[in-house]
């Protein structure tokens, strides 16, 4: 399983990136407002530090809107994969992209049926969003499990991108199902590094090697 950063913040993709475990790099219009930057150089800058995909998002309600603020984004750099919401607008302008072999990624998607017209209009990356069904007492990381099957039955190309994680066992249980990418926040990644018992272990070590080394 690929893991995303899901993030705006260069400091972050920084540091994550040095560990040598991020594919790609998942943003949206709240993430890139909580940076008070220019979106356009926050985009470029990312796509300058991680080699591979990075989502960015459009915000009109049409199609045409979306496929017009679509080519700015494009052309900022070849990974740039067009984020749109998963609405019949957004369809349409997913298959208009797809058509040009521009990288898509439908977002906010909550059903299988969704995801499934996801695919069938071409789309690159499609979101399942797990903590969120998760607040409303829905089971996220089933809804994984639902699209992950769905799309193996027809060797559907689109990926399934588990998105809104929250904790390392939504990491855990996407690997285990076969999502093909999980996009984490910060500090769930490094959640994911630590272990107490590594803690005292590496602790025992030094303390050992000091009393030999006396």
């Amino acid at each position: 399983m690929k893991l995303f950063i899901d993030t705006a913040n260069v400091s972050e993709i920084k540091e994550a990136a040095s560990w040598g475990i991020i594919d790609g790099v998942t943003t949206n219009p709240s993430l890139i407002a909580k940076e008070g930057r220019d979106f356009a150089q926050v985009v470029k800058e990312i796509c300058a530090i991680v080699d591979g995909p990075v989502s960015a998002e459009v915000l009109s309600p049409d199609a045409p809107g979306m496929l017009k603020e679509a080519e700015p984004l494009i052309n900022i750099h070849p990974n740039v994969a067009v984020k749109i919401p998963m609405t019949l607008e957004g369809l349409k302008a997913v298959k208009e992209l797809s058509k040009k072999g521009i990288k898509t990624h439908i977002t906010l998607v909550f059903s299988a049926n969704q995801a499934l017209l996801a695919a069938k209009a071409g789309a690159t990356f499609i979101s399942p969003f797990v903590g969120r069904l998760d607040d409303v007492s829905e089971y996220g990381i089933g809804l994984i499990e639902e699209i992950v099957l769905i799309y193996g039955n027809y060797e559907l190309p689109t990926q399934v991108l588990a998105a809104s994680i929250r904790t390392p066992l939504h990491v855990l249980d996407c690997a285990k199902i076969g999502a093909h990418i999980a996009t984490v926040p910060f500090n769930v990644l490094k959640m994911l590094a630590q272990h107490p018992l590594t803690d005292i272990g590496i602790k025992k070590f030094n303390d050992d090697w000091a009393k030999v080394k006396k």
